[in-house]
């Protein structure tokens, strides 16, 4: 066989050929070497075909093509009389990818890290793109301040050309911050400063926010906060000039030094608004926050210009171009700002697409939109739509975009893309008792059933002291207009031997149906009717005011109660909000001719008043009123209670009351019957926890509440009052919270019960 070799060992030269030949017509195509990689994939990445005319510029130029492909790590042609035959040798594939050691991360999270370099199972080994590999992961494991960590990599040769690859990972402990330093301050102390940094010193929290931990973007977002604290206190010129960071020989310790500048103290000067405006000047006006003679703000002029661009959009200018120009006056340190308005063109929307709702039918979401496709774009509309699809509770995030129609200038798209949560709750409750009994209750509830935005919920309490079993169905929207529907089927069984609640037992069976109807964007009424037969049961320990009405009305009577609500929800999140106003006023009646006919009626007031980007104020009153009508007495288990989660924390559940709702039983201990009227006050200051985004949140709280039978005067000297911590938090478990109370005011016969809890699982 004659054969002449054409080899070129490094592509250096391919551009010269090693061995000349005279150019010939190519008969066919042989392909040697491969095991993996399919012939027809080498076929398809030579520029040569059978027939073509093989020439020394065509061998260098199917070598280079070959080698391209990453496929292989030698590429050899040689001729076979009229036959050109490509000799190749195949890179090994990667078979496995280990990792020893890996504490810090879940695998499947550096496992696509990996891969993005290039490293990852069935991909075609190189040992250059390992090290890039290398890198990457070190540079994870820099994000979580593991400096010393050690990273030794193995590659095993396996049969069938193939290798696994060993990660052997020695992590080392995080290192902290020890120190933050701010060099060039004068006009506020390093301690103030310092309070506007994420990043800080080890603390309390930090094992679980890893704020001691130095991140390179968490420190630039604090300088940014810094250099923001500095504008809205007047320092114009403020700059950080440079930073600093060192970490100790041991690679435990980190320093931070941010070198500052803090300039002059500016005052405003004067405010023009200039531009064209669809609407009156003297409607503008108004919602420019900065004022000639202020210290200037950078946060008040910024709040100007999107106030006067979101008023624009209101009128259908969405793309407004508001902007302030400044005119220093470094002498005086005075600055002028003038404010360019350019409405731009009036839009409307074109389409409203939503995504991200892979459970949640399309429907469910875009009933509570209140933008309208091909109307004019109404900037209040969108965030009143995006406010409603929050408060549904079923998703974690609704982002929303209005990106312009592309070769239009007056016309935009609606985007909105939630995240789905998980909407099925198993609720548990846990408790204990001043005899170290514990108290379990639960609940499945279905929020968003099948996608279709109905709540379905099942609750069963199997405690000996409250056993209740509960079904209910709820349609917000039974009619197209938001009329809703639902029902509920109980039956409920009392026990409070072991409670602070005289001695009693009863087993009510019952139903109701209710229907609400709306009124405005934020309001809705809400009307039902329902059936309850109750059954009493009373003992020797039990007080005479239970026997008394057992004696007068029977041990089993029956009700129909009338139920009527008004209720107007503003608040801005449905589980942490944060600003909005909740009220809600409810009464129910039982009608007369049945064995009982009673009132009891109820509001709520509660307000939530922003702080800062982390804190909120939350307010909370609320006023209970109930009483006989004609002839009969009140059911003394309808009876308003107070104490406990929901009401004044710190002290026992339902333990609450005045001399007049206290008994003494036979065994000599006291035991509340609960009052006809209520008054509960709470003030909460919230805050989220750095680092955790928005499921974590902490508190502290000031209750204060008393419960009083119809002989008592309202006297707020009876109230009892309560502080202390709570934290709320929706964990990988589900939503939990707890709090640990502290009785101010408790006087003997008050019982206290520092910590409580619920906790939940989702599904």
């Amino acid at each position: 066989m004659n054969k002449s070799l054409l080899s070129f060992l490094i592509a250096g030269i391919f551009s010269a050929p090693v061995l000349a030949f005279e150019p010939f017509a190519v008969k066919d195509i042989r392909i040697e070497g491969i095991q993996r990689t399919e012939a027809g994939t080498v076929f398809g990445y030579l520029p040569v075909k059978v027939g073509d005319t093989l020439s020394d510029e065509k061998v260098t130029e199917s070598i280079k093509a070959l080698f391209s492909t990453g496929f292989f790590k030698d590429v050899r042609i040689e001729v076979d009389k009229d036959v050109m035959v490509v000799v190749v040798q195949e890179r090994p594939a990667i078979s496995a990818v280990n990792f020893v050691g890996l504490k810090e991360f879940e695998k499947d999270v550096i496992v696509k890290a990996l891969k993005e370099t290039g490293i990852a199972e069935g991909r075609i080994f190189d040992r250059g793109l390992l090290e890039k590999a290398e890198q990457e992961l070190k540079r994870q494991y820099l994000t979580r301040g593991k400096y010393a960590v050690s990273i030794t990599t193995t590659v095993t040769p396996l049969e069938r050309n193939r290798v696994g690859i060993n990660f052997n990972i020695t992590e080392g402990s995080a290192a902290k911050i020890k120190q933050i330093n701010i060099v060039g301050a004068s006009a506020f102390q390093e301690k103030e400063l310092l309070s506007q940094f994420e990043l800080t010193t080890p603390g309390w929290f930090t094992w679980y926010s890893k704020n001691d931990q130095y991140s390179k973007q968490k420190l630039g977002a604090d300088l940014e906060k810094i250099k923001s604290f500095y504008m809205n206190q007047g320092y114009l010129e403020f700059a950080v000039e440079s930073t600093q960071v060192s970490i100790s020989p041991d690679k435990q310790d980190v320093y931070i030094t941010a070198n500052i500048k803090e300039g002059e103290r500016y005052q405003v000067s004067a405010v023009r608004v200039v531009g064209d405006f669809p609407i009156s000047e003297e409607e503008l006006k108004p919602l420019v926050k900065v004022k000639a003679g202020d210290i200037f703000s950078s946060q008040l002029l910024n709040e100007s210009t999107k106030a006067i661009a979101d008023r624009l959009g209101k009128e259908g200018y969405a793309f407004a171009n508001v902007n302030a120009s400044p005119e220093i006056d470094k002498d005086k340190r005075k600055v002028a700002f003038t404010i360019f308005v350019d409405p731009g063109k009036r839009v409307y929307v074109r389409r409203i697409n939503i995504s991200g709702n892979t459970k949640t039918r399309d429907e469910v979401i875009r009933r509570e939109v209140r933008q309208m496709e091909g109307g004019w774009y109404d900037a209040d509309k969108v965030t009143n739509s995006k406010q409603r699809i929050d408060r549904l509770g079923y998703f974690g995030d609704v982002a929303v975009e209005t990106p312009a129609v592309p070769g239009t200038a007056d016309q935009l798209d609606l985007n909105l893309n939630v995240s789905e949560r998980p909407t099925g709750n198993l609720m548990l409750g846990l408790g204990t008792s001043t005899t170290d009994r514990v108290i379990l209750s639960g609940a499945i509830s279905q929020n968003n059933f099948m996608g279709s935005g109905n709540n379905v919920t099942a609750q069963v309490n199997s405690a000996k002291t409250y056993r209740t079993y509960v079904f209910s169905y709820t349609n917000p929207y039974f009619t197209p207009d938001g009329i809703s529907q639902g029902f509920d089927v109980y039956h409920r069984t009392v026990n409070t031997a072991s409670t602070a609640i005289a001695y009693y037992s009863s087993a009510s069976t019952g139903g109701a149906i209710r229907f609400g109807f709306p009124i405005g964007e934020k309001e809705a009424l809400g009307f039902g009717i329902g059936f309850d037969n109750t059954k009493i049961s009373t003992y020797d320990a039990s007080p005479q005011y239970y026997k008394d009405f057992v004696k007068e009305y029977g041990n089993s009577n029956m009700a129909v109660p009338l139920t009527s609500s008004w209720t107007s929800d503003s608040r801005d999140s449905f589980f942490f909000p944060t600003k909005g106003t909740y009220h809600k006023a409810a009464l129910e009646v039982a009608v007369p001719g049945v064995d009982l006919t009673y009132y009891k009626a109820s509001y709520q007031l509660q307000h939530y008043i922003p702080l800062n980007s982390r804190f909120a104020l939350m307010l909370n009153g609320e006023f209970g009123q109930a009483g006989s009508l004609g002839n009969k007495s009140l059911p003394f288990y309808k009876n308003f209670y107070g104490g406990g989660v929901g009401s004044v924390r710190g002290y026992k559940t339902s333990s609450l009351g005045t001399a007049a709702t206290i008994r003494t039983s036979t065994d000599g201990n006291d035991y509340r019957i609960g009052g006809t009227r209520r008054i509960l006050g709470n003030a909460e200051v919230l805050w989220s926890v750095s680092g955790t985004g928005s499921s974590f949140r902490m508190g502290w709280f000031l209750d204060g509440g008393q419960v009083y039978a119809d002989s008592d005067k309202l006297a707020l000297s009876e109230l009892r009052y309560s502080t202390g911590l709570s934290v709320a938090w929706i964990s990988p478990i589900g939503p939990l919270k707890f709090s640990f109370g502290r009785p101010l005011n408790k006087k003997d016969g008050d019982k206290a019960e520092p910590f409580q809890f619920q906790m939940g699982t989702t599904f």
